[in-house]
């Protein structure tokens, strides 16, 4: 029987890389010593982000993990993305959505803030959140480039589809647009003797679908392809694209690196860290996608003085449209996969 930990791993969908979704699981379980833990402490991702968190900057005031460097402010989007935090993330040294968005309403407040930086490298994570935290990024009052250091994989590129350029190292790699969810069955008794069985109202059978049946994985398929279809649109209006470029162009569920990227639209060029840093601090503009769109948000910011209003953190933002249906599909796909 799997842990409580690993069971609420395996009851919600996720947009991750499926080597790091196994590394989370490894985790949960405290099996530190899992060849997948062993081989990802030594994929050179620590020192990745060690050398992206040292161009940086200094710490922004009020802020937890942002800092600012030449009026840049920038934001970390490193490691599995989490909705917020928790003892996983502390452990790994994730992403926690409900940081992140405080830390991008400072941002946005901070009048010694002129442009913001996401500084992602992350393989994705969570479903749960990174459809709100996209919206505030595509709702942001100020500019927001987004640039990969290394990774910027299913649901960080998710995020980053909403920033008004994506700028990609030239090694860089981006992607993985999809929905993935564990599932698993009991086909033999526990260690103590016992088999679980699940019993519904007549009216409910859909509940507990039989994931040993090719029905019952259909079932939940259908389920994450809704799930997917919000992925595909936001990333299609972030990047400026139709859904079916993103399906036929965009890597099919797997990764696009450095140029080809490039060339499939999915970023808006490719350079370093410190390039990218040097030319927002010099006042460079945006030059992505949504560049027509950044350029009136700088007219917008420079013109008036009002306070910029507060984006709230995901759980706390109000559910329209796309989001209300996707928290609903998460929802339902928690409970249908909760296990007494």
């Amino acid at each position: 029987m799997p842990s409580a930990a690993l069971r609420a791993i395996r009851a919600q969908p996720w947009a991750i890389t499926p080597d790091y979704l196994a590394v989370i699981e490894r985790i949960a379980e405290r099996a530190l010593d899992a060849p997948e833990v062993i081989a990802k402490a030594q994929d050179g991702h620590e020192a990745r982000y060690l050398q992206a968190v040292a161009a940086m900057g200094s710490r922004l005031d009020g802020a937890r993990r942002t800092t600012i460097r030449n009026g840049v402010a920038c934001i970390p989007i490193l490691g599995p993305i989490f909705p917020r935090s928790n003892v996983m993330s502390d452990y790994s040294g994730a992403t926690s959505l409900d940081v992140a968005a405080a830390d991008l309403r400072v941002a946005q407040q901070s009048d010694a803030v002129t442009r913001i930086l996401l500084v992602m490298d992350s393989p994705g994570g969570a479903v749960s959140g990174t459809a709100e935290f996209a919206g505030l990024i595509a709702a942001s009052p100020k500019p927001v480039t987004a640039h990969v250091t290394g990774l910027g994989a299913s649901a960080c590129y998710w995020i980053a589809s909403q920033a008004h350029e994506i700028v990609l190292d030239r090694a860089g790699l981006v992607g993985s647009i999809g929905v993935v969810m564990s599932v698993q069955a009991q086909e033999h008794a526990d260690r103590d003797g016992y088999r679980q069985h699940d019993v519904v109202s007549s009216n409910a059978a859909n509940k507990r679908p039989d994931f040993n049946t090719e029905a019952g994985r259909e079932q939940l398929r259908a389920e994450l392809d809704q799930i997917e279809k919000v992925f595909i649109g936001d990333v299609a209006k972030g990047r400026g694209v139709t859904a079916k470029t993103v399906i036929e162009d965009f890597g099919r569920g797997g990764v696009k690196v450095g140029k080809s990227a490039l060339d499939a639209g999915m970023v808006d060029r490719l350079g370093t860290l410190e390039d990218t840093l040097t030319r927002l601090a010099r006042g460079g503009g945006t030059t992505g996608k949504a560049g027509d769109r950044a350029a009136d948000l700088e007219t917008e910011v420079e013109a008036d003085t009002d306070p910029v209003p507060e984006a709230a953190p995901p759980d706390a933002l109000p559910r329209t449209g796309a989001s209300t249906r996707l928290a609903s599909l998460q929802l339902d796909l928690r409970r249908r996969r909760a296990r007494s």
